[in-house]
């Protein structure tokens, strides 16, 4: 079994590179400079949500910029752009220009900007419709599939803003579809801020808690929390400058490549393992090391639904999970305006290496979870191991830093997002202003986050309703209005790729309906 698990882990690293969708030859260029978080440099960015895998939301916090930038929205000067590159035959008449970034550098921070803590509540997307080992071959294809069709709609965005000149994710859409409009993706993405910052709070009310309990301090999960949010997330929230907090994300990255090779050690080392009582021909098996200090609820439960369990409803929890777990689309724009010599296959060799590597940490991570607790994996894999293992330990010391750190970067895009809401003008969002809104903001989260302990729920609904538009809805949509745009001028090659593109926006529907209704079931 741990055999053909490896086998079937490296198979699908293997074959996801191929994202690198390059469905029509158009190589485009923007001059332009990324809008980034209030006070964070823009080579931080991309790192400033790895620590919950809400994947730079923090960039949000510039959508009151992004209102009032209105120089690229007129509709005949986009049309004219996309219709210098239909008669280009697919290729951009402007010099290619770009960023500075090369491909490794954009890889290695679209990487960070994926993977995160999200990726420890996959184990119990996959004890969600199986509960036998042999339940992780349609989850790790699950894990690939879905990482393709997120990879395509990356994708898609990159290549909206290379057709249009579009410097964001709303400059996409308000340049493809109209700024009439704009204002729905800006919304959705400062309603999926709100979703990770809450999880940013749950994450840190369990790990903290076992931490304290690691070391002989005995508190609640609600002590845990209402400490650490006082002490010390309310007052980096008030910062006005979180350009020094942005290093502190790399700590998550680092961790969750730890904690894969720790939750590997512990699976193979069998220090959780079941026991068995001695039968005729047979000798006993002593239970794990660590299994007696493990709750009840927490320690190993295995049944015998497998691979074919894989068709049960349940099994759009996991895949709306994903959709949170893949979410770095909003940032889509920064990474194709930064890279140097942008052109759509440069572009897309960073997104399906980026997105191969991530579905292979998935995958790894989510299989180990599953394979060593089976369907008593918690929402947060972190929680099924022992206190007293030091090896797990480490990993929720670098989560919980991560988190600490980045959390004021993904807070004030959820704050300024709901300013640009409230049509808030900037000028007025005077210091008195910002403070009042952090505070009333943090502690409504806290609240919800001290009554709220299931974090699959919230991973998979927020997957399902926002993080589905994001990721295929959105980009599709702006896609075909791209290429309508363009009229005759746009490539056969084009056309014809508008049927896939809207096919990956009806998959998106789907499974967000059906998801949505599960991860309520879990209620």
């Amino acid at each position: 079994m741990k055999l053909s698990l490896l086998f079937f882990l490296q198979t699908s690293l293997l074959v996801t590179p191929a994202l690198a969708f390059q469905p029509a030859p158009f190589h485009g260029g923007v001059r332009g400079v990324a809008v980034v978080a209030r006070g964070v440099p823009s080579s931080s960015v991309a790192v400033t949500s790895s620590s919950a895998n809400y994947n730079n939301y923090a960039v949000i916090s510039t959508l009151s910029a992004i209102n009032n930038d209105n120089s690229n929205n007129n509709p005949s000067k986009s049309a004219l752009r996309m219709s210098e590159t239909a008669d280009a035959g697919g290729e951009s008449t402007s010099t290619s220009s770009g960023g500075t970034a090369s491909i490794p550098n954009e890889i290695f921070n679209l990487v960070k900007s994926i993977v995160g803590a999200g990726v420890l509540s996959l184990p119990a997307g996959i004890a969600a419709f199986g509960n036998a080992p042999t339940a992780v071959f349609p989850a790790i294809a699950l894990i690939t599939l879905i990482g393709f069709f997120s990879a395509y709609g990356f994708s898609l965005i990159g290549r909206v803003c290379s057709y249009t000149g579009g410097k964001s994710y709303r400059e996409a859409w308000s340049e493809s579809i109209g700024e009439n409009s704009s204002w729905i993706p800006a919304a959705t993405c400062t309603f999926k801020t709100c979703f990770a910052v809450l999880s940013y709070s749950m994450i840190l009310a369990d790990t903290i808690r076992a931490l304290l309990m690691t070391v002989g301090v005995e508190t609640t999960r609600t002590l845990a929390l209402l400490g650490v949010t006082g002490t010390t997330l309310l007052p980096l929230c008030l910062l006005k400058n979180l350009s020094s907090l942005a290093p502190f994300s790399l700590v998550g990255v680092a961790g969750m490549f730890y904690t894969a090779v720790a939750m590997a050690i512990r699976y193979l080392g069998g220090s959780y393992k079941l026991g068995t009582a001695a039968v005729k021909g047979s000798k006993a098996v002593p239970a794990g090391k660590y299994f007696a200090d493990v709750a009840a609820n927490y320690q190993p439960q295995f049944g015998n639904l497998g691979a074919s369990a894989a068709l049960s409803p349940n099994t759009f929890i996991l895949i709306c999970m994903l959709s949170t777990a893949y979410m770095a689309h909003f940032n889509a724009p920064k990474f194709f305006i930064e890279l140097k010599d942008n052109t759509i296959k440069r572009y897309n060799t960073v997104v399906g290496t980026s997105f191969g590597i991530s579905v292979f940490l998935f995958a790894v991570i989510g299989a180990l979870g599953f394979l060593t607790f089976g369907s008593a994996s918690s929402g947060l894999i972190l929680n099924n191991y022992s206190n007293k293992d030091v090896l797990m330990s480490l990993s929720r010391v670098a989560v919980a830093i991560s988190i600490v750190f980045s959390f004021p970067l993904a807070f004030v895009g959820a704050r300024d997002g709901w300013l640009d809401v409230l049509k808030v003008p900037v000028e007025k969002r005077t210091n008195s202003v910002l403070n009042k809104t952090t505070v009333a903001i943090l502690s409504v989260i806290t609240l919800i986050a001290t009554q709220l302990k299931e974090l699959a729920f919230i991973m998979s609904f927020a997957g399902a309703t926002l993080g589905n538009a994001l990721i295929y809805v959105y980009p599709a949509l702006m896609f075909r209005s791209a290429v309508k745009n363009m009229g005759e001028k746009a490539s056969k090659g084009l056309k014809r790729e508008v049927p896939f593109a809207m096919f990956s926006a009806g998959l998106g529907c789907v499974m967000g309906a059906i998801g949505a209704k599960m991860a309520l079931g879990m209620l």
